[in-house]
């Protein structure tokens, strides 16, 4: 009971109208091409029509312009066919690799990242993979500092100050809920503590069991290899919630136990390594 209302008190402090609201934040892309074909594709690569309703496709279409060398600004960026004709700050499309233009396009408007998945599909995909990575490090890092409380990281590394949370079940939970949020957002998906009542119950009760297996490894313990586990588990948890919620936003279904363990193995081993990185940077840092 003492947990629950720890983490009751901590919801308190997570609006989910702040991720609503980046999510539904108007993006206003400028196209530049030579041609009406350049036109085209590179909108079809926005707003593919196999993957976009209409109604989608309509109301994301009112954002993509097309602009001559005289209109290009009062957009948040600005995305050119090769053979066209652009300034500096553009970012130039490439058809044969579009993987690459939707990581220079992310990279360049990292606070759009939300609004940019809701309203286009190709965007999705990458900002759930990185929201799902950058919760998972973040849960991973508060885990190990929270054993080491001589070293105090930059506050700018976590969400909130480490002095608001009395535990780590606290904070990794709070911090899951805060992904279930941004994964719906991204996914187009409602918002909000009551449209997501089934994600916030199953998120609190594995809490608990992430919890019972941390607990062995914790205690105020000096560096050493009892961290990395301790890290790697809130690293692999927080991993296989945030998985698990991308799946039910695009399937409309959560992994099976037996494929809930699979993922688990495999984000304990890569948590190792992000654990193990974050304790040489904490070693520096100490040294300094």
């Amino acid at each position: 009971m003492a947990i629950l209302k720890e983490i009751r008190r901590a919801v308190s402090t997570l609006d989910p109208g702040e991720v609503e609201a980046q999510a539904h934040r108007r993006v206003d892309i400028g196209l530049i091409a030579a041609d009406e074909a350049g036109f085209a594709e590179m909108e079809e690569f926005l707003l593919p029509s196999a993957k976009t309703p209409p109604r989608k496709r309509a109301e994301s279409g009112v954002m993509l312009h097309r602009v001559g060398v005289s209109e290009q600004t009062a957009f948040d960026f600005l995305l050119a066919a090769p053979d066209a004709e652009a300034p500096g700050h553009a970012i130039i499309y490439r058809a044969g690799d579009k993987e690459t233009t939707l990581r220079e396009i992310l990279v360049q408007n990292e606070d759009l990242g939300l609004a940019l998945a809701r309203n286009f599909y190709p965007f999705r995909q990458p900002v759930v993979d990185r929201a799902i990575y950058t919760v998972s490090r973040e849960n991973a890092l508060f885990a190990v500092v929270t054993a080491l409380p001589d070293v105090i990281p930059s506050l700018a590394e976590l969400p909130w100050s480490l002095g608001e949370f009395a535990s780590d079940t606290a904070f990794l939970t709070i911090n899951q809920i805060r992904l279930a949020f941004m994964i719906a957002a991204a996914s187009s998906k409602p918002v909000g503590y009551s449209l997501q009542k089934s994600e916030i119950a199953s998120i609190v009760a594995g809490a608990f069991g992430w919890r019972a297996l941390a607990r062995e490894l914790a205690g105020k313990i000096p560096f050493g290899c009892g961290l990395i586990p301790k890290g790697a588990i809130a690293f692999a948890g927080t991993f296989v919630v945030g998985m698990g919620l991308e799946r039910f936003h695009r399937t409309g279904s959560g992994f099976s136990g037996r494929e809930g363990s699979d993922v688990y193995r495999l984000a304990y081993e890569r948590g190792k390594s992000v654990v193990e990185g974050l304790l040489r940077g904490l070693k520096n840092r100490n040294a300094a």
